[in-house]
């Protein structure tokens, strides 16, 4: 009856689980297990094991920070930044109940043996005391709607796709489970549609993989790099897993210290490059890092925006069709048949197909990619002719019908595409 009824008017919202004492909207500590009107969140916890500070100091985080760090010294990080973004995984694990949406946190390395997997279990360890299993990465949005809907109906802690062998395509339905807090879709084998949560840890590991598309601005990268030929034979002197699982109270106290000694500090915000759809975790998650001068966590993830493949393929082509044609526009037909190389050459990445360009594959890539500005230059639907739909490249100067202080914003994007732009005003 309860599983075929419309609405629920007589139970209390339920927005998630939290396994351990947790913070809510407005910062304040929950440490009692059960139901929490304040933030409709049901602990299910033990609160006697965790300690945390009523009021926490700078010296008190930086001290937790330390005992953070310490699980982190025998792992070989690319960069500094790599390490901030472990440190973020387990703020954001210890906070993930609270959080409306997370980053999905991956783990690449250049070889087998790296630690990626002992990483991202470690991680796990402090959403739950439980082993969380591992999962493929789906190919296809179809099959990733259907694992997602089939895993999150049950409110785990963590969803882990380890040893990837492809680099993360952008599934729409992964991508709305990161940002958006409900997904909905069909069940599989039952003509009915389901609405779950998403207050989850999402977690991936892989060699050499990298998110693509939309994921790129979702996936916050941690690369490690061992100095060694043969990382797998490498022997470690200490065993962080074993030690969050014996003390995990203690590790999970330390991370949401850390996190509740920057409210109490004012909060002090110096991030400079704003993370749109991440506000709260870039507050709880990112800034009390460098509150406490790490390097930012979330710079993999400008670089990866700025890196993206698709984008690079979008910047090539919008810059040779600019130089060739200007804004004038064309239809597919005509542009494919083009005789400027530098702009055939940039069509043929896109849509070729046994030696010719596919012109139907290569009309519905600009139809997804229209309006996105990169470099200054964007693609944009110029009415039709005969029937066939015209498409012709603006600078960010002459787009019509756009008011000077949208034109302005665009411009700013041009100079920084890495970076998120927060409008402010009218400008909406």
């Amino acid at each position: 009856m309860l599983f075929d009824a419309a609405a629920y008017h007589h139970l209390a919202p339920l927005e998630g689980l939290a396994r351990q004492p947790f913070l809510r909207g407005d910062g304040t500590l929950c440490d009692l297990p059960g139901y929490d009107r304040a933030s409709a969140l049901f602990g299910t916890f033990d609160p006697s094991p965790f300690s945390i500070p009523a009021t926490p100091t700078h010296e008190t985080a930086q001290r937790a920070l330390q005992e953070l760090r310490g699980l982190l010294t025998e792992f070989e990080f690319a960069q500094p930044h790599d390490e901030s973004a472990a440190l973020a995984a387990m703020l954001t694990a210890a906070a993930r109940p609270a959080l409306s949406a997370a980053p999905m946190f991956h783990v690449k390395a250049a070889m087998y043996g790296s630690g990626k997997s002992y990483l991202t279990g470690m991680v796990s360890l402090f959403t739950s005391a439980e082993r969380p299993g591992v999962l493929a990465y789906p190919q296809t949005d179809e099959e990733c709607t259907k694992l997602l809907l089939a895993r999150l109906m049950a409110a785990p802690a963590v969803l882990n796709f380890d040893n990837l062998k492809h680099d993360l395509h952008a599934h729409e339905s992964l991508c709305s489970a990161l940002t958006e807090p409900r997904l909905t879709g069909r069940i599989l084998g039952v003509s009915k549609t389901t609405t779950v949560g998403t207050r989850t840890l999402f977690l991936s590991s892989g060699n050499n993989v990298e998110p693509l598309g939309d994921l790129t601005r979702r996936v916050l990268t941690i690369t490690l790099q061992p100095c060694s030929e043969n990382p797998a034979a490498r022997k470690f002197d200490g065993d962080p897993q074993r030690n969050v699982r014996a003390r995990r109270a203690h590790y999970v106290s330390a991370a949401l210290t850390v996190i509740r000694a920057w409210i109490h500090a004012g909060p002090p915000r110096l991030a400079t490059k704003p993370l749109g759809s991440f506000e709260q975790w870039s507050d709880w998650c990112r800034e009390p890092l460098l509150w406490l001068g790490q390097e930012d966590p979330a710079a993999a993830m400008f670089t990866g925006m700025a890196n993206d493949p698709d984008r690079q393929t979008l910047q090539r082509l919008l810059h040779a069709w600019h130089n060739a044609l200007q804004d004038r526009p064309l239809g597919v037909k005509a542009i494919c048949a083009h005789n400027d190389a530098t702009l055939r050459e940039a069509v043929e990445d896109i849509a070729q197909e046994r030696g010719e360009v596919n012109r139907r594959r290569f009309g519905r890539w600009l139809a997804r990619h229209q309006n996105r500005l990169v470099d200054g230059l964007t693609l944009m639907r110029a009415g039709s002719a005969r029937g066939a739909e015209l498409w012709r490249v603006a600078a960010a100067g002459g787009l019509s019908g756009k008011s000077g202080s949208l034109s302005a914003s665009l411009a700013k994007v041009a100079q920084h595409p890495a970076e998120e732009t927060r409008f402010e005003g009218e400008v909406l």
